[in-house]
C-alpha cells in the first residue's frame, strides 16, 4: 500500500472516507473495503457512525496494527475538558484504545486555538491517538495551528480535487512537513462526465474517477474517497498500476480554480 508519510506518520494515500454512511449499510462497506485492500478508514464524531465503522472493522478480521484510523473531533468539544472527554467518547463507540489520528474537524474561532491544540496535543501524550492533525485550515490557520501546538500536526484535511486549486494549502502543508489529505476526491461524483479525464482515461484503461485519484496520489496527496457501491470501492483503490505522464497531469491541474469549492457553511473561515 502506498503511503505518505508526515511527520512521523505513515497515512495510506487511498482511505474510505464514511461521511453520510450510517446502521448497518456503514458497517458493511467498511468490512468490505477492508477485505479489498483498505486499510485507512476516516470518520468523525458528527458523521454519527464511529461505532459501524469499529463494527466493520472488527468484521473484516483484519488486525488493528494493520489500519489506520483517524476520526475528528467536533467544534463544540473544543475546550479543553470537552475535547478530551469526547475523544474518549469517540473511543468507546469505536470500541478501540486509541485513533491513528485524531483531527480537529472545522476551525472554531469562539475558543482560543492555543488552549484548542494544547488539548488536542495532550490528547496525543496520554495515549489517546498516535498522531494529531486539522481539517478545513487555511494558510493562515496552518502556520498559526504549527506555531501554537506542542505536538508536530500530521495534516491538514480539505476539500481538493480537479475543479478546486489548492496549491497555497498543498506549499503550506509541505512547508510544515504535513500531508495534505483530500476529502471529495471526485468532487462528489461530478467528475464522472468531464471530457479531460475521460479522454486521460481512456489512454490508461481507467475510469475519470481513477484518474482524478492518481492525478491526487501522484502529488503525494491522500484521498479519502466516499461510497456505498462495493463496485466503487474496488474501482477506487484501483489506481497504482498506472502512471500519468507530466502532460496529463498539467492539463488536469488546470480544471481548477478557486471559485469551485462544493463543501461550504455559514462557519467556514475565509478561504485562502
Amino acid at each position: 500500500m502506498h503511503v505518505v508519510e508526515a511527520n512521523g506518520a505513515r497515512i495510506p494515500a487511498i482511505g474510505l472516507g464514511t461521511w453520510e454512511l450510517s446502521g448497518r449499510t456503514c458497517a458493511r462497506v467498511v468490512e468490505q473495503a477492508i477485505r479489498l485492500g483498505y486499510r485507512h478508514i476516516d470518520t468523525a464524531q458528527v458523521y454519527e457512525n464511529e461505532r459501524e465503522v469499529g463494527e466493520g472493522l472488527r468484521a473484516s478480521g483484519v488486525r488493528r496494527d494493520e489500519m489506520f484510523v483517524t476520526t475528528k473531533v467536533w467544534t463544540t468539544h473544543f475546550a479543553p475538558n470537552d475535547l478530551e472527554r469526547s475523544t474518549k467518547e469517540s473511543l468507546v463507540r469505536l470500541r478501540m484504545p486509541e485513533v491513528d489520528l485524531l483531527l480537529l474537524h472545522w476551525p472554531n474561532p469562539h475558543v482560543p486555538l492555543q488552549e484548542t491544540l494544547g488539548a488536542l496535543a495532550r490528547a496525543k501524550q496520554i495515549g489517546l491517538c498516535r498522531h494529531i492533525g486539522v481539517s478545513n485550515f487555511t494558510v493562515a490557520l496552518i502556520e498559526e495551528a504549527v506555531g501554537a501546538c506542542p505536538e508536530p500536526l500530521v495534516c491538514d484535511q480539505v476539500e481538493y480535487h480537479p475543479y478546486l486549486d489548492q496549491a497555497k494549502v498543498r506549499e503550506a502543508c509541505a512547508r510544515n512537513h504535513m500531508a495534505l489529505v483530500a476529502y471529495s476526491p471526485i468532487a462528489k461524483g461530478r467528475i464522472k462526465n468531464d471530457e479531460t479525464l475521460a479522454r486521460i482515461g481512456k489512454m490508461h484503461g481507467k475510469s475519470p474517477a481513477q484518474v482524478c485519484l492518481r492525478w491526487l496520489v501522484q502529488q503525494n496527496v491522500c484521498a479519502i474517497p466516499r461510497t456505498s457501491k462495493i463496485e466503487r470501492l474496488s474501482e477506487n483503490i484501483d489506481i497504482f498500476d498506472f502512471t500519468l505522464s507530466d502532460d496529463e497531469m498539467s492539463r488536469i491541474s488546470c480544471l481548477g480554480d478557486a471559485g469551485r469549492r462544493l463543501t461550504n457553511f455559514g462557519f467556514a473561515p475565509k478561504w485562502d
